[in-house]
């Protein structure tokens, strides 16, 4: 696949993480494969993810095709740019084409990144993941690469102001390739995938040297004042509801 925008516009990001002097703390990347299709699985925490997932996959020196909601391609600024770099539209209300472009880009050797969760978690901690990253997986014969990130949501999250300060911490964690056998149920292989991902998630935030109480970005459950995950379902409702209602005026 021809790419012409891709690198220099991942030129442009290196060139904003030295501006920004983030302090990256990179595990696992040789995990990502260098040649050869597999599913980038990733937590989702912050709207900059695609990014600092993307970024993640470039010691193997790979370009990620990220799906991501079609609104996207819609914006006449990141329209064009996430179709020039291939990446995949997916309309929540008719996935089936963007499910299917998905598997011929894996058949092809790409490596296509998915957000399991399908929105940003306000906890930070892992929601529910949709079944479609292992099903994909399954079907093209690829594994499954897990990610996890964090500090992202220190930068552009929901309900809290941007803050692109100099020196902050990002984590970038890489886990084993995944293998998924066309056999295995994609529920069972769904947790599979989810519970690995909280391990690795527990032990970034843990490794993390900066974990002060009551601060707004860190899970209620490591003492920071983020809702808990039972919370924000609930916030998640109210947008939802919330939205449907403009939607109808």
């Amino acid at each position: 696949m021809r790419d012409i925008v891709y690198p220099p516009v991942i030129g442009l990001a290196k060139t904003a993480f030295k501006v920004l002097d983030l302090r990256f703390t990179m595990v696992g990347t040789e995990h990502i494969p260098t040649t050869g299709g597999a599913v980038l699985a990733v937590n989702h925490v912050s709207y900059v993810d695609f990014v600092i997932s993307g970024f993640g996959a470039q010691p193997s020196k790979r370009l990620v095709r990220f799906m991501a909601k079609e609104a996207v391609f819609r914006n006449r600024y990141s329209g064009p740019l996430m179709r020039a770099m291939h990446h995949i539209p997916v309309d929540r209300g008719a996935g089936a084409g963007s499910y299917r472009e998905a598997i011929r880009l894996l058949s092809e050797g790409e490596i296509v990144g998915v957000f399991p969760e399908a929105t940003i978690s306000r906890s930070f901690e892992l929601k529910e993941f949709k079944s479609g990253a292992v099903r994909m997986a399954a079907e093209a014969g690829v594994p499954v690469i897990p990610m996890v990130l964090w500090g992202t949501q220190r930068m552009m999250t929901k309900d809290h102001p941007r803050d692109f300060s100099r020196h902050q911490r990002v984590a970038i964690t890489v886990g084993e390739p995944m293998q998924v056998s066309p056999d295995e149920d994609a529920t069972e292989a769904t947790a599979r995938l989810r519970t690995t991902m909280a391990g690795m998630l527990q032990r970034t935030i843990n490794a993390s040297p900066d974990k002060p109480a009551g601060a707004w970005w860190l899970p209620a459950s490591y003492g920071g004042s983020a809702p808990t995950p039972e919370e924000a379902d609930r916030l998640d409702a109210e947008e939802l509801r919330e939205r449907a209602a403009r939607k109808r005026k």
